[in-house]
């Protein structure tokens, strides 16, 4: 079985080879997190990040959801020949080494020139109780600060606020939170905005709310539109930017190609777009 290493691919594309140097990077790192399941966290994580790389950034994306969604949406078939994993990184903060690996040696090649990936794994359920009783809630966001040769990074985590949720909330400087227009979703924000502040003031002060992205929004629809009002006026960080329903979404993750690398041109890839710039203009 062929095995899919950091910097295979990449060298087909570009000749570059990871950078890993010492010290701390100032790399962007960006979670993307909401309790709620179903919101869209995987595609708007693999598309903002392929857009990053189709823009020239050196990007990355971790795929902390058990289920890994962005793995398959990324890698397909190949999914299940990459070499190390996120599990395997957190299997390694275990153990009492005194020279653990690098993070970039759980990186992966994928086939889009300047994006690779940190594969998830199906252990890491059953890891997060040792993580848990070990306290390496940190281990995560030190491994990131010390990790070079990337421009974007992009944090897929789990629907539910758990022990990679948390590490990630804690390893990254913003978050963004997907929203679907509906009133339980709402009242799930406002606990959700209420977990990431305690996490912000007790382990990352420099952790903001980049906003509250409205995806699979429905303009034809009065009710979407009231709550994204009301949410505006409460001062809920919305962007204006939001993102349609779109069966050319589906079709991306059956064909595990980020709309960028499928259709440039569609309608739900220019919103991507405008969303991508507007989060890079501040």
């Amino acid at each position: 079985m062929a095995v899919i290493k950091a910097g295979m691919l990449r060298a087909r594309h570009s000749g570059r080879e990871p950078i890993q140097t010492k010290g701390e990077t100032t790399v962007t790192k960006r979670v993307v997190f909401n309790q709620k399941g179903g919101v869209g966290k995987t595609t708007i994580v693999c598309n903002l990040a392929a857009i990053a790389a189709a823009e020239g950034l050196r990007t990355l994306v971790i795929d902390l959801d058990t289920q890994g969604n962005a793995t398959q949406y990324l890698l397909g078939a190949r999914a299940t020949q990459v070499d190390r994993s996120i599990g395997d990184f957190f299997e390694s903060t275990l153990s009492f080494s005194l020279a653990p690996a690098p993070f970039v040696t759980y990186v992966s090649g994928t086939p889009f020139e300047n994006l690779d990936l940190v594969a998830s794994d199906p252990r890491l359920e059953e890891l997060a109780i040792k993580l848990e009783a070990k306290q390496k809630i940190y281990k995560f966001r030190d491994a990131l600060r010390k990790l070079k040769g990337y421009d974007a990074i992009f944090i897929d985590t789990p629907p539910t606020l758990n022990f990679y949720s948390r590490a990630a909330l804690i390893a990254a400087d913003s978050v963004l939170i997907p929203f679907d227009c509906d009133e339980f979703a709402r009242q799930a924000l406002y606990t959700l905005l209420a977990n990431i502040e305690e996490i912000r003031a007790d382990h990352n002060e420099e952790l903001r709310v980049e906003g509250i992205i409205v995806n699979q929004f429905q303009a034809r629809s009065k009710q979407p539109q009231r709550i994204v009002d009301e949410l505006r006026a409460e001062g809920k960080p919305v962007l204006a930017q939001m993102l349609s329903s779109s069966v050319k979404v589906k079709e991306s993750h059956e064909l595990h190609k980020p709309l960028i690398n499928l259709d440039r041109s569609h309608r739900v890839t220019q919103e991507y777009l405008s969303l991508y710039q507007a989060l890079q203009h501040g």
